[in-house]
């Protein structure tokens, strides 16, 4: 029996796509994309290789363990519809901007992966798409989307960008609540209604050229007004028109009708006001002034005493002693100098101080000392003072005495990490970027990795690795403060940094730390870095940061573990793998199976692409690239 022609055509057609399957299965979802969409022929690297592996030839697709994860294909004048990409399941980032795409977008819901979706600059249609929850970026903007904004968009909680400007979108979007949205434009639609107090933080711009928006950052919501209870309502009968229009109306002047207060009357109020004010200024002027005037005449000058200072003979008992050669300054100088304080620990308050000659220190006045006395002091001292190492805040001198010990360290003028991290989150901020939280941890890996081999016999430990003891130097370098303080430190004081401890020095009352311990504490500080969480108390008790990482990668949510603040960087998902298991090998419960810090320096300086990423200048945003 003869087979028609076109039965045939098809069962080729199967036979071959068969074929590309079995090659690679995301391959025919890429060649039916275009074959219906690459109208310019740009895409002549994905028929023009032997190769039936799209992940080695193919412009634009990137890949992981051999299955499309990444497409992008941007400014190529593709064209038509791209429904054959939602089989891409394995599908991470795609982004298709500035083509001349047309039809709806479609159904995306098999692509749990998608992390990254960037639509913008085509001529797609129809209402707003349905979005997976676990979209981090959302770029649609102009578009000829219409419609209003389901409420289901508040499903996004892991949004950070929302771009929807340039479309024909109308309806509220009073209800939107997207708790970490950092990127957001809905001008140039037809929007109305009332600004969310989610979004009042975005400047007046992103509201700009729609039908009518109230609230703070562009103009009030109009208010429903009420009569007056001292007027009467008049109510819209033609007897009560006539009978108002009969009543005489008074002569323009300088009061004015219906009770209002006349212009002389307010500028007559301001101007008492005003006189008021001064000579309230006036008089407390004289008085501080006098009593100014009363200290001098006693001699005294007017400085601002940070740390106060001990009476008595124990001042002459004490000296201030260099470690850098040279006498820089005297204690009187630091008692003189303008200060100010910068915080409290356990081991006592920390100061600014701004010298005479221009120079800035740090100092630390220690309220509380554990050891034996002025020799044990001394020494332990000694062996700080030596510790020279680009990655360790320097300590400059010291003062001991009786009543007063005193150490003085160079200042960092950047912060510290903490800071960095976790200060200021909401709209606004300036995030972290990934280059910066690399080359932080690997500075500070060297760091304690030196404090730890500087004195073999000794085998100095930190005791207190925290993100508030990590500080940033003018160069951006991270230096380790606070070596040697828990040598210093009460035993019998709170436990320091609990969310940072090991946990065989929770588990008992010995609170002496090791540098295994030293080791599990940088592990968190490593879990902090990643996941822009802090390992600190809250309402339910202490956070295990450690227990909570090992949680979520034991459920293989590794990338919802990730700071939603990394997203917008490309390239880096093995680098923070990477950086993960480093963590991970460090904070095991074991202490013996816990690298050393050398171990973790190398670690970290192997992780793949490292040394680009510490010299990358700048970093792609994802709300322009993914």
């Amino acid at each position: 029996m003869h087979t028609p022609p076109h039965y045939s055509t098809l069962f080729l057609l199967f036979i071959h796509l068969s074929v590309l399957h079995a090659a690679h299965p995301d391959l025919p979802a890429l060649l039916a994309f275009k074959s219906l969409s690459d109208i310019s022929h740009k895409l002549l690297s994905w028929t023009n290789t032997n190769s039936s592996n799209p992940c080695q030839h193919f412009l634009g697709v990137s890949c992981h363990h051999n299955r499309v994860t990444g497409l992008v294909l941007e400014n190529l004048n593709l064209q038509g519809p791209f429904d054959s990409l939602a089989l891409l399941v394995k599908l991470r980032v795609l982004s298709l901007k500035h083509n001349q795409l047309n039809g709806h977008v479609p159904n995306l819901s098999n692509l749990t992966h998608l992390r990254l979706l960037f639509l913008s600059h085509n001529h797609l249609s129809g209402e707003f798409p349905p979005m997976l929850p676990s979209l981090f970026r959302l770029d649609l903007s102009y578009n000829n989307i219409s419609g209003n904004i389901p409420d289901t968009v508040n499903r996004l909680t892991l949004l950070l960008t929302l771009r929807l400007e340039g479309n024909h979108i109308s309806g509220s979007i009073e209800f939107l609540k997207l708790p970490n949205l950092r990127d957001f434009n809905i001008s140039m639609n037809n929007v109305s209604g009332k600004i969310p107090d989610s979004l009042s933080g975005f400047p007046e711009s992103v509201f700009r050229n729609n039908f009518v928006l109230c609230g703070f950052p562009v103009m009030e919501c109009a208010q429903p007004k009420m009569p007056s209870p001292a007027s009467p309502v008049v109510s819209a009968t033609p007897s009560a028109l006539s009978s108002t229009a009969d009543v005489p109306r008074k002569k323009s002047g300088n009061s004015h009708s219906g009770g209002k207060i006349s212009t002389l009357a307010i500028i007559g109020i301001i101007i008492g006001d005003v006189l008021v004010l001064a000579l309230v200024s006036l008089l407390l002027y004289c008085y501080f002034s006098g009593e100014s005037s009363d200290e001098k005449n006693n001699g005294q000058k007017s400085e601002k005493l940070v740390y106060p200072s001990s009476t008595g003979s124990s001042f002459e008992k004490g000296k201030m002693v260099f470690f850098d050669g040279t006498r820089q300054f005297e204690l009187e100088d630091l008692l003189r100098a303008s200060a100010e304080m910068l915080g409290k620990g356990g081991l006592g308050t920390a100061y600014k101080a701004l010298l005479d000659d221009g120079n800035v220190v740090a100092v630390k006045r220690l309220k509380e000392v554990a050891i034996g006395g002025k020799r044990e002091f001394e020494q332990l001292m000694e062996v700080l003072g030596r510790l020279r190492h680009p990655n360790i805040v320097s300590l400059k001198a010291y003062y001991f005495a009786k009543d007063e010990k005193l150490l003085v360290y160079e200042y960092m003028t950047n912060g510290n990490l903490f800071w960095l991290l976790h200060g200021n989150r909401g709209p606004g901020r300036t995030p972290l970027d990934w280059s910066t939280r690399l080359k932080i941890v690997a500075g500070a890996a060297r760091g304690l990795a030196f404090i730890h081999t500087s004195n073999s016999s000794l085998k100095l430990t930190h005791g207190n690795i925290k993100s508030t003891n990590i500080l940033l130097d003018k160069s951006g370098n991270a230096c380790i403060s606070d070596v040697g303080h828990s040598a210093i430190t009460p035993l019998t004081g709170a436990p320091r940094s609990v969310g940072y401890r090991a946990p065989e020095l929770l588990s008992t009352n010995n609170r002496k730390s090791t540098q295994k311990s030293d080791v599990y504490s940088f592990g968190v500080l490593l879990m902090e870095v990643l996941t822009g969480k802090c390992p600190a108390l809250d309402n339910s008790g202490v956070l295990d940061l450690p227990r909570w990482v090992r949680s979520v990668v034991r459920e293989e949510w590794t990338a919802e573990l990730f700071d939603l603040e990394l997203m917008r960087y490309k390239d880096i998902e093995e680098e923070i793998v990477a950086l993960l298991n480093i963590a991970l090998a460090c904070t095991s419960n074991a202490p013996d199976q816990r690298p050393t810090m050398d171990d973790v320096v190398k670690m970290i300086h192997d992780i793949e692409g490292v040394e680009v990423s510490l010299s990358r200048d700048t970093v792609n945003s994802a709300s322009h690239s993914p």
